[in-house]
Formats: C-alpha cells, structure tokens, sequence
C-alpha cells in the first residue's frame, strides 16, 4: 500500500509519501498492544483454544510442516492462538540454517496456515493462565537441516 497522497494544497509535484508515521494506525497499535507482556500486577485475561488439523492425512501442505496433532493453547485471540502454537516450533535463527526468504521461519508453520489447522475456542476470559501451550506436543524437528 502506498502512502502517497494528492490533496492538491501545493502545486509543485507529489513526494510519494504522506505525512503519517509509522506504527501509529489503528490496526498498528492493536498489534502492539496485542504483542506486549503485561507488567501491571493484575492477571492478563486469556482463552483457551485448540487447534484442530482440518486437512486430510494426504493432503499436499502436509509436505512443507510435519503433521502435529491437535494441540491446546492459552493465548488472547484466535489469530493469538496460531502464534503460540508456531513460537514452540523450532526457527532457524536457531539453529545453522538459513532460510528460504524473510527472517524467520515461524510464518511457514502449519498452525498459521487456515488449510491445516482450525481454531476453535474452548473457554473464555480466565485469569488462571498463563499464555502458551497446555496439551500437545509440539515437534521442533520442522526444519530438514535438524532432521538430517
């Protein structure tokens, strides 16, 4: 998405950019928000969710993520859910590998894909838990340079 903006106040040509900052829309401070710990001595409210393998046993994405099981999470929102299944997995930053693109491997988990996994959410606003995982196991060997 481009930040360029013609409100025609000047004459002269565009710059390309707008005068917004980053990390300042709405959908960009929910996410901070989302992704910060809580410091304040009141306990943060959680869901429960399991996380459901919907794709058949032969299903081709399978290749690219061992298949895990159903696993149960504690975790804020369902998208929430996805990433605290795909942090358990092992990332190549660490191990010696590199990766196909981008900086890390957590974002070609099969947890974060909506062909393999479901998630469905078991109980709501518990102050009891603590965020992460509560049943299943979660491989690490997702990686090939691990498994050889």
């Amino acid at each position: 998405m481009s930040n360029a903006t013609n409100d025609q106040s000047h004459l002269g040509p565009s710059t390309g950019t707008s005068p917004t900052e980053f990390g300042q829309s709405v959908e960009s401070r929910a996410q901070i928000l989302d992704s910060s710990t809580t410091t304040g001595k009141e306990a943060e409210l959680l869901n429960i969710y399991r996380l459901v393998p919907i794709a058949e046993a032969n299903d081709p994405r399978w290749a690219n993520s061992p298949y895990q099981g159903e696993v149960v999470v504690a975790a804020r929102t369902t998208g929430d859910a996805r990433i605290v299944a795909a942090e358990r997995e092992l990332d190549f930053m660490e191990i010696d590998s590199a990766p196909a693109e981008g900086v890390t491997t957590i974002d070609a988990s099969a947890f974060r894909s909506e062909k393999l996994y479901t998630v469905i959410e078991v109980d709501h606003a518990r102050r009891d838990l603590r965020r992460g995982v509560i049943e299943g196991e979660i491989r690490v060997d997702t990686i090939k340079s691990v498994q050889v």
